[in-house]
């Protein structure tokens, strides 16, 4: 099943093949109003909507701050 999520902020790029970290807000679905931190391949904008696969969290804490 598919979700639509909006994208609230775009935290940053990760690496050189054009993937972003960002905080999306689910607005469908039973997971409705869930904020998820997602790693997004491709230009993205804020309000802009994604289609996810699952609500799971996807970005991993290899990409967080140390300390």
């Amino acid at each position: 099943m598919v979700t639509k999520a909006r994208i609230v902020q775009v935290l940053g790029r990760i690496g050189v093949k054009g993937v972003s970290k960002v905080r999306a807000k689910v607005i469908e679905g039973p997971d409705k109003d869930k904020v998820l931190l997602r790693n997004v391949i491709g230009p993205v904008n804020i309000d802009d909507i994604i289609l996810l696969k699952e609500t799971a969290m996807d970005a991993s804490s290899r990409f967080q701050r140390k300390g």
